[in-house]
């Protein structure tokens, strides 16, 4: 009997002898479990839990996240902001140094016209109206930072604290967030704890705004690594809509110092943000990743078929005519050209090369686009909005920025600075709208039967005797998801056997994750977060049966005009398993019946 059970798998045993019992039992049938044991460094019992209301919750201290609160008190609301970081220096916004500013009076083209281009760069992926919206009100809100000082350092955290003070509004740093907590078919609060103050913490709230940014799988050289969709999929944990997941961001990066600023020299410096005008373009899709599939190894940066002297595509993703001279983003100047208007080139020629010389890495001659792996482009993943003012399909929430999907540039980056743009404008119009909303409605009283249940669910990896921890089971979630050949260049067989890998980890890993600490706890509900990210991913990546913008299927290479203009909803059904369904393009979900929305399952 000892001989048979030593020779059953891992798996198979904690399954048919049921979570941590199944661990304590391999070890009386002679199995190591010293790896799963748990030893927890905080007794969870004597966490206290803390009830904290407010009419608005901010959950995220971004860009969005500073115009969400500001705006939000403005307009007469009570306002929290939330943060698994600190204001103005996690997430992507510290990285992000230049923001889009339209000035009617000095651009060539009108709004609708270049509303117009970014949709030709798009391919018709991109949302008009929040398009349009970007290049209304992107004025306004950097004029607003320049007030705040946010243009004279490299560093946000003391411009972003200038309008926060001034308003008093209080700011909880190192709070993760990890529910959604939703009532009467509305959102009524949140709930997380607190890693400094180590306290289990509910918020009840009138509305609250999702400004967590995007997320990806943890990857190496881009910093992404505190960004794990964490409001994405508490939404969709409640019945919101999401969208995007099919789209890939391709930021290249370099191995060393990833997430520094570089001039068109190839030169690290200190970089202040400063402003861009119209400047649309296609990029940032996965040109790189397709060449280094078709031609093996690493790849200098570039489209596949261009040599140093053409910019002519053969194969691989489709680039409108319009946009096929433009070359990688933020190439390195050719020898002897001038490069102007970057920071630190001092408008210099480049001199030529010595033989052998290899451009800049992340300039000409970088990592292959795929450093920023699980993540979309920007603006275009998130939760499906219900209308140009930043609802969710969830009444109360809103989202903006990065959590939100606007498809404000589209399946592909457009417009050079409209991502922190982007995120200033939808953050302001969110706060606004919200506390409109927040006029209208009562408090509500969490109950207590409520919050036991969902502290439970909380502290249960902390609780758990023995387990997987976080960094293994987030390792083995890197080693399928992020290869070129899974998450890029997409083909049907291999995408069903991730998806297969994915499920085993959704449901045989997932639910024993365990912690031994507050920040251990942290990472459990980053890493369920993500595998629930990566069925996201697969499925619609499946679903989505053409190529078009940041999306390359090798199977089906076409853009296919007659099935799929439409962007790709996801949502959670009544049995609890996650649904598809397609929305045209620039309709928005509340004026489409369900029968006029193709669901597929």
């Amino acid at each position: 009997m000892k001989t048979k059970h030593s020779n059953m798998s891992r798996r198979k045993f904690i399954t048919l002898t049921g979570g941590a019992a199944g661990f304590a039992a391999m070890g009386g049938f002679g199995m190591n479990t010293d790896w799963a044991l748990n030893n927890p460094e905080i007794d969870a019992k004597t966490l206290d839990n803390n009830k904290v209301t407010t009419d608005i919750l901010v959950v995220g201290s971004g860009m969005a996240g500073l115009f969400a609160a500001v705006k939000a008190h403005d307009a007469g609301a009570k306002v929290l902001m939330v943060s698994k970081g600190r204001l103005g220096a996690s997430g992507q916004t510290p990285f992000a140094k230049g923001i889009f500013a339209y000035d009617k009076d000095k651009e060539a083209l009108s709004i609708d016209e270049f509303v117009a281009k970014v949709s030709r760069s798009a391919l018709g992926t991109n949302n008009k109206a929040y398009t349009k919206q970007l290049a209304e009100h992107s004025l306004a809100r950097v004029n607003e930072l320049k007030e705040w000082g946010f243009f004279e350092s490299s560093l946000y955290n003391k411009s972003f604290s200038k309008p926060i003070e001034e308003r008093n509004i209080p700011v909880q740093e190192r709070v993760t967030i990890t529910h959604l907590i939703k009532e009467d078919n509305r959102v009524v609060g949140a709930a997380g704890f607190s890693i400094d103050e180590q306290k289990v913490l509910f918020y009840e709230a009138k509305s609250v705004i999702l400004c967590t940014g995007a997320g990806g799988f943890k990857p190496n050289g881009f910093p992404i690594g505190d960004l794990t969709h964490d409001g994405t999929v508490m939404a969709y944990n409640i019945g919101a809509k999401v969208t995007g997941k099919e789209w890939n961001d391709g930021h290249p990066a370099r191995s060393e110092n990833p997430a520094a600023c570089y001039d068109g020299w190839g030169d690290m410096f200190e970089q202040k943000p400063s402003t861009t005008s119209i400047e649309i373009r296609h990029d940032l899709g996965v040109d790189m990743n397709y060449m280094a599939y078709v031609n093996g190894g690493a790849a200098q940066m570039g489209r596949p078929g261009m040599d140093s002297g053409s910019n002519k595509v053969s194969g691989g993703p489709y680039r409108p005519e319009e946009f096929s001279d433009q070359g990688g983003p933020g190439g390195p100047p050719k020898d002897g050209e001038e490069r102007k208007g970057l920071p630190g080139d001092d408008d210099r020629k480049r001199p030529p090369r010595k033989d052998g010389e290899a451009a800049p890495p992340g300039m000409g001659g970088g990592v292959v686009g795929g450093s920023s792996a699980g993540m979309a482009i920007h603006k275009a993943e998130g939760l499906v909005p219900i209308n140009d003012k930043c609802e969710s399909t969830i009444p109360g929430l809103y989202a903006a920025g990065d959590a939100l999907g606007s498809y404000m540039a589209g399946g592909i980056y457009t417009q050079i600075g409209s991502s922190l743009s982007g995120s200033a404008v939808q953050g302001a119009i969110a706060g606004e709208t919200a506390a409109k909303y927040c006029k209208k409605i009562k408090s509500y009283t969490i109950s207590t039967s409520k919050i036991e249940s969902i502290e439970e669910e909380i502290l249960a990896p902390l609780k758990r005797g023995a387990g997987y921890s976080p960094a293994w089971v987030t390792q083995t979630l890197q080693s399928i998801m992020i290869p070129n050949f899974i998450i890029y260049i997409k083909k049907e067989n291999l995408m069903r056997a991730a998806l297969a890998y994915i499920e085993e980890l959704r449901d045989q890993h997932v639910p024993y994750l365990r912690a031994s600490n507050l920040h251990e706890l942290r990472l459990a509900h980053e890493t369920k977060n993500m595998v629930i990210s990566a069925e996201m991913k697969l499925r619609a990546s499946l679903m989505r049966t053409e190529s078009r913008c940041s999306h390359y299927r090798l199977d089906y290479p076409e853009i296919d005009n007659e099935n799929w203009q439409a962007w790709i909803n996801i949502f959670k059904g009544e049995d609890g398993k996650m649904k598809l369904e397609k929305q045209p393009f620039n309709t928005w979900a509340t004026a489409l019946k369900n029968k006029e929305i193709e669901q597929i399952s």
